[in-house]
Order: C-alpha cells, then structure tokens, then sequence
C-alpha cells in the first residue's frame, strides 16, 4: 500500500538574460542606408549635369521675387509691361519726360553731327551697320564661292595632277586663289608668260564663280627670285606682270567682265610666298584677289 506521506516536487525555472529589444534597431539601420543611397545618387546626378541644367535647377527652387515698391518701375518687370500682342514694351516715357532737360531753359539748339561727312549720329551708325551687313553676307557668298572653286578644279580629273599648285582661301581682305609652281612642276615655262595647258584649264575654271560674285579682282604676278633672263630689257618685273595679264585675259575669254578687274601689276620676287627664302619655285605664283568691294559702275546701269 502507497504511503500517502509521498512528497510533491515543484521545479521552478527562472528565466535569465536580458529581455528582448525588439527590432527598432533593423528600422533605424535601413533608414540610414536608404539616406546614403539618396546622398550618393543626388552626388552622380550633380555630377552629370551641365552648368546649364544645374542653373535651371537652381531657377526653378529659387524663391519667387517680390516687389518691394508699389510702382512698376522697380517691380518684377522692370518697369516693362505686354502689349496685345504679347511682347514687351517698356513703359518710361513718363521718366524720360521727367529726366529729360527743359528745352525753355536750354541755348541755341546745336545739330549733332558725328562721322566721316558729317553725317548725324544715327545715320552714321546706319551706315556703320549695313557695311557690317554687307561684308557679313559677302563672307558667306565667298566661303560658297570657294566650294564652288573647289568641285570645279576637282571636276577636271586633269588638274588634279597639279592641286598642290592651286589654293583657294577666304581671309579678311576678300577671296584669295593662287596658283603656284612647285619644285620640279612650274606653271609658266621657264621665261615665258603663256602658262601650260593645265594651268590655262585652273584659271579658266575661275571665270564664271568671280563673274557671279560681282566684286573687284586684283591680279598680281610673282616669281622666285635667282632667275637668269637672256635679255637684259626683259627681266622678273616685266615677266611677271606680263603672266598677270595673261591670267587676266584668259578670266576676260571665259566670262570675267573688264569692269570687275581693278588691277593687274606685276610683283617680280619683291613679295614672296616664303620670305625665309626667296630662291624656293613657290614664291613664282599668279594671285588673285577678290576683294569686299562692288564694281564702281552697277552691272544692270544702262549707258
């Protein structure tokens, strides 16, 4: 028989450590790592952009402006206002009525006068700015003019043989085009002022484009200097102006009209090409230039 007097055992289990702490910590972090993701994102995205953009940036954030005067002359637009048709106009007549001398007080009215001819102040700036005009449009016909020049020398399979002989520039007096000789490949044979068949063929190529452009056109000849001539009446000054009116007779026979030749003169070796030395075959060379300047008599003037 079981003794009742059998003893109950209660085990109690104390918990130890330190409680938990939840997950606060893991929030916190993913913050801090979402703002380092934003901070080095905003950095790549500064870095990219332009001066430009990052003006425009700056405009759209900047705060709007204020007026601080009640009038609209100091106010956000400057005293402007939009006229029906949606432009500015700028409204002080009032203040230059205000600013402007009394004429009652002023002395004898004195006519001003400014410029070359005395032409009024106004005038002369007109004058100032259509040449400015002018020469800006010739520029642009000029640089066409010498793309033309370009595809009609290098529409002649011929003349190619001699391209590094030719050059067409546009530079601050006008159109510059020279044809020149080379080291073993003259233009000209030697003492002669008629030029070989493919020289003939480049300057004849010119006529027509120096006839569309309807500007004044100098024409010099040059030769290297050191060359022996046989006859002492006949030496580098008549032989060079001699190849420039010949140069100049063959631009008149294909279409050059006489009233766009200014000049035709003849350098000899006084101006070369490469003044280190005078002796090099580039220096002989027939030069025309087509200056910014109309013909003095307009083509369309009937006699």
């Amino acid at each position: 028989m079981a003794s009742d007097d059998q003893p109950f055992i209660i085990k109690k289990v104390k918990k130890g450590g330190h409680g938990h702490h939840g997950g606060a910590w893991k929030i916190a972090y993913a913050d801090f790592v979402t703002a380092m993701m934003a901070f080095f994102l905003l950095l790549w995205l500064i870095s990219m952009t332009t001066p430009e953009q990052k003006k425009g940036l700056a405009d759209y954030f900047a705060p709007p402006n204020v007026s601080e005067t009640t009038s609209g002359a100091g106010g956000v637009m400057a005293g402007q206002a939009f006229d029906d048709k949606g432009a500015k106009v700028v409204a002080d007549s009032r203040m230059d009525a205000m600013t402007a001398p009394d004429s009652s007080l002023a002395g004898p009215k004195v006519q001003s006068m400014g410029g070359m001819g005395e032409k009024g102040g106004a005038e002369h700036d007109t004058t100032k700015s259509s040449s400015v005009d002018l020469k800006s449009k010739l520029n642009n016909d000029y640089h066409a003019a010498a793309a033309s020049i370009r595809q009609a020398w290098q529409a002649m399979p011929d003349i190619t043989s001699i391209a590094d002989s030719l050059r067409v520039d546009v530079t601050e007096e006008g159109l510059d085009i020279e044809i020149s000789d080379q080291e073993g490949r003259p233009m000209f044979p030697e003492g002669s002022k008629f030029p070989y068949e493919l020289t003939r063929k480049a300057i004849a190529a010119l006529a027509p484009q120096l006839q569309k452009l309807g500007s004044q056109v100098v024409i010099s000849g040059h030769t290297a200097a050191g060359a022996v001539y046989n006859d002492p009446g006949y030496g580098a000054w008549e032989l060079s102006t001699d190849r420039a009116n010949v140069a100049r007779s063959i631009l008149s026979e294909f279409g050059l009209s006489d009233d766009h030749i200014r000049s035709v003169t003849g350098s000899a070796a006084a101006d070369p090409l490469f003044p280190n030395d005078p002796y090099l075959a580039g220096n002989g060379r027939i030069k025309i230039t087509v200056l910014y300047q109309p013909p003095p008599v307009p083509a369309d003037l009937a006699p």
